[in-house]
């Protein structure tokens, strides 16, 4: 089990684990409108983000995964993804898989990063974990059509915070134990 995040690359991304230097770049990310509306629909104070980034940096040492950072090549900070051991208080329980979840500065939207950074995260994950879970608020069409490519199933709408939120399922796919043996 990992104490902290590998260091996973794409074509366009690298993605690393949460350090304390990140906490600018998300504390922008998130008082930008275009990341938090469908994410509470209220900016992150630079003090929330802070707790979100020791959380982040904590859950690799307590669950041996997390999530990172990503950032493009030019080093431009494009958003955090990965899994999270959140314990909401969410009707249905979506506690017995880790959730998954995306988060894209503005200015990186609908370019294909979520996508790219999400294929090699599910990569890692799915050798490693059985099945993960993901919530998406209802109105957020590009991020339900993203699950959906990536393999996540509708399981339910559930309530969280008194609102209505989709409940996303997503096993890890099997391995043929014939390929495993021909190694």
């Amino acid at each position: 089990m990992p104490a902290s995040a590998p260091t996973l690359t794409t074509a366009r991304l690298t993605l690393t684990g949460h350090a304390a230097a990140d906490l600018e770049d998300c504390a922008a990310m998130w008082t930008d409108p275009r990341v938090y509306t469908m994410i509470g629909g209220q900016p992150r104070s630079r003090e929330d983000v802070w707790i979100r980034l020791l959380r982040a940096i904590g859950q690799w040492t307590a669950f041996g995964y997390g999530t990172w950072v990503a950032r493009d090549t030019a080093g431009r900070l494009i958003g955090e993804l990965g899994l999270m051991e959140t314990r909401r208080a969410i009707t249905p329980s979506i506690d017995a898989a880790p959730e998954v979840g995306w988060t894209l500065t503005g200015d990186a939207q609908g370019q294909g990063y979520a996508s790219e950074a999400l294929a090699a995260i599910l990569a890692w994950t799915d050798a490693r974990i059985p099945a993960t879970t993901c919530i998406i608020d209802p109105a957020n069409a590009p991020s339900i059509r993203l699950a959906e490519r990536l393999g996540y199933r509708l399981r339910t709408t559930g309530t969280y915070r008194d609102a209505p939120i989709l409940i996303f399922d997503r096993a890890a796919p099997l391995v043929n134990p014939g390929a495993i043996a021909a190694r």
